[in-house]
């Protein structure tokens, strides 16, 4: 019999949150851990991609403001390992209109936080258009500022987690294929691979919007709505209005979508994009496309509310959203399906901005079968996940109680 190479830990897509958990294992496992992904680093295929995403503090939902703290924490010790600047503080706006069907939503960004003495501002109307000229709003107009909102650099985060990983001795193969998982007659778990079979005593599995093509082969299943979204650059004119230390990330809350911006960062473009969107597609049959519908939503809205941002069109690029159907994390083993040793993730299409706390939470799991952090509500034990008539909720920010537009 062929002689099977082994690694402790085998991480299965290093997108996101994959390329940190290869990262975190290999600061305690070193050789010992084997990160696979089906395409080259750096694809633009996934979910996990672009110049910038939004990091916040500013959460709607307790699960997550009990943890955001913490992955500041973690990109920190990523930034002071490498040396580079991964994590932008911008300063951070949520606002919709006062009195409108999104107004709750305020009140429970403002709850979450409360719940965490994390500091928080409330604005109207006048006060934002005061320190942020930008923004044409008026009386009509609430909002939440919060200081320590920002972005930080997907592109980059990804490859210095990567780069990083390599120095800690970790193995890292791209344009490979992961074909299944097997159990060997010594019990041992078997990945098979389009460059060969490897054995280990832990899989982590972060492979996205092919979560499922992965799982299926140890007979597990996570209910999830993959979709294609996207994002619209404009060439403003008016360059050094949108730079990162005059104009803050924002979202803005309204009854058709959850609209969402950036600052310049990575190109000379302003920054739009809508949260949840997309149609629903499969990795094999997403376009790559973008939608002219949406492009125009996005510039009807920064015509009203950001008019200076716009601009030509630079491009719009295309992303997948892989979210469970009540868009929350799955952070969980496989053992109710026989297969405690394999660990799977999926970021509900709103991950990124925890991917290197996700990451260290993964090889906390991995190697000590345990986390310090609080991750019991992400279990795969919930209606979202075993219930097949669970309603799907995709929303952030829609209308209370909002309904699936997919």
């Amino acid at each position: 019999m062929a002689y099977v190479p082994y690694y402790e830990y085998i991480v299965i897509g290093c997108g996101g949150v994959g390329s940190a958990a290869v990262y975190w294992l290999s600061k305690r496992a070193g050789k010992g851990v084997l990160g696979l992904e089906q395409f080259k680093l750096g694809h633009d295929n996934g979910g996990s991609q672009d110049h910038s995403r939004i990091i916040r503090l500013c959460y709607h939902d307790p699960r997550y403001t009990k943890i955001v703290r913490d992955t500041y924490k973690a990109w920190e010790e990523v930034e002071r390992e490498s040396g580079l600047q991964l994590v932008y503080k911008t300063g951070g706006l949520d606002f919709t209109l006062k009195g409108g069907p999104q107004e709750w939503l305020m009140e429970e960004y403002a709850k979450a936080m409360d719940a965490q003495n994390i500091p928080y501002e409330r604005l109207d109307g006048p006060e934002i258009r005061r320190r942020f000229p930008q923004f044409e709003v008026g009386a009509e107009t609430v909002g939440l500022y919060q200081a320590d909102t920002g972005l930080v650099d997907a592109a980059r985060g990804n490859s210095t987690h990567i780069q990083l990983a390599l120095a800690h001795g970790a193995t890292v193969m791209d344009e490979c294929a992961v074909l299944g998982i097997d159990r060997m007659k010594s019990g041992m778990t078997m990945v098979r691979t389009s460059k060969g079979e490897f054995r280990c005593r832990r899989v982590v599995v972060t492979a996205g919007a092919w979560i499922n093509h992965v799982l299926r082969s140890v007979g597990a299943h996570i209910p999830v709505a993959v979709t294609q979204e996207q994002v619209t650059y404009f060439a403003t004119p008016h360059v050094k209005e949108f730079t990162k230390d005059r104009y803050p990330t924002w979202i803005s809350h309204t009854p058709d979508y959850d609209f969402y911006g950036l600052p310049i960062h990575g190109n000379t473009g302003s920054k739009i994009g809508i949260d949840a969107g997309g149609p629903r597609v499969t990795p094999e049959t997403r376009t790559y496309v973008p939608d002219p519908v949406r492009e125009k939503a996005c510039i009807d809205f920064l015509q009203k509310y950001v008019p200076r941002s716009l601009g030509p069109i630079m491009y719009s690029k295309t992303c997948l959203y892989t979210m469970t159907m009540d868009r929350h994390f799955v952070i969980d083993t496989l053992a109710s399906k026989g297969w405690s040793d394999v660990i799977v993730c999926c970021g509900a299409g709103h991950a990124y901005k925890f991917a290197s706390l996700l990451g260290k939470i993964l090889s906390e799991l991995a190697i000590d079968g345990r986390t310090q952090y609080p991750i019991a509500e992400f279990t795969m034990n919930r209606p979202a996940v075993t219930d097949p008539n669970f309603k799907p909720v995709f929303y952030m920010g829609k209308a209370k109680p909002p309904p699936a537009k997919l």
